[in-house]
């Protein structure tokens, strides 16, 4: 019994708690004391409630707009747009307050916060990866503008994970590919892979499934062309030798290796023999 009248007690004062805040809230949105106001925004920011401090930044812009503290109240604004989860709003008023305010105190972490909205609003793997592109774009931007800036090490760390999201994007698609054996599209994806992430990670990868397919799209070429395609074989066969004389797929690269030798040597019999 004592634990319901508690639990009752316990309620009552959450209940009135919940009221008053919302009362005081109210009072300060009718508020017509535009110090008070943005004091009480400030208030609500730094306490973490976002939500309401951005509607009272919000009036606040339009009220501040030309005067000396325009600049601090669009900094909060876009500060709570970036606390609640709104990314891309976020970024797109971090990016028109650097270009508002060029100058600002704040403008060095505004900048790195257009990139990093674009970070946090990049998608897996398997979908589109236009903000993964823009958040490289932004951070490339944000280095080249503040090269000496403490976040560099950051940005750095992040493009590459980027980077290698759309390397990841970029192999799966060239596995799909070899998967449902349309092995020319996959040969071409892996070796564009490579020519644009010389150093994935999935480089070995890349060149073992680059002979195999090669050598499949030639095998399953009509003869006129098998010669040329068994010859583009034998040097992705021969590169991955080369790159990696230890590697776990060796052994199959001299395999792949041999059967394009012959099949070029049997073409080459055979057109000496049509020849006579």
């Amino acid at each position: 019994m004592k634990k319901i009248q508690i639990g009752v007690f316990l309620l009552f004062i959450l209940n009135t708690l919940v009221i008053s805040s919302c009362s005081h809230y109210q009072s300060v949105l009718k508020s017509t004391d535009l110090e008070y106001k943005y004091a009480e925004a400030k208030k609500y920011y730094e306490e973490e409630d976002y939500y309401r401090a951005l509607t009272l930044f919000e009036e606040l812009i339009t009220i501040y707009k030309g005067t000396s503290k325009a600049e601090e109240v669009y900094y909060f604004y876009s500060m709570c747009n970036y606390g609640i989860g709104d990314n891309l709003l976020a970024s797109f008023h971090f990016s028109n307050f650097v270009q508002t305010f060029p100058h600002s105190k704040h403008a060095e972490e505004c900048a790195f916060l257009v990139a990093y909205c674009y970070y946090l609003d990049s998608p897996g793997p398997a979908l589109d990866q236009t903000n993964t592109l823009r958040a490289i774009d932004q951070f490339q931007l944000f280095a080249n503008r503040y090269p000496e800036s403490e976040k560099l090490e950051e940005c750095n760390k992040l493009v590459d994970e980027l980077n290698f999201k759309l390397e990841t994007k970029t192999f799966n698609q060239a596995k799909l590919y070899y998967h449902i054996e349309d092995y020319k599209a996959a040969t071409i994806a892996f070796k564009n892979l490579l020519n644009d992430y010389p150093s994935t990670k999935y480089k070995e990868e890349c060149m073992y499934l680059s002979f195999k397919a090669s050598y499949l799209y030639a095998k399953n070429s009509i003869e006129e062309k098998q010669l040329e395609r068994y010859k583009a074989t034998v040097k992705y066969c021969n590169n991955y030798l080369a790159t990696y004389p230890e590697g776990e797929n060796i052994k199959e690269a001299k395999k792949f290796l041999e059967a394009s030798l012959e099949e070029i040597k049997k073409n080459n019999n055979s057109t000496a023999t049509i020849q006579k």
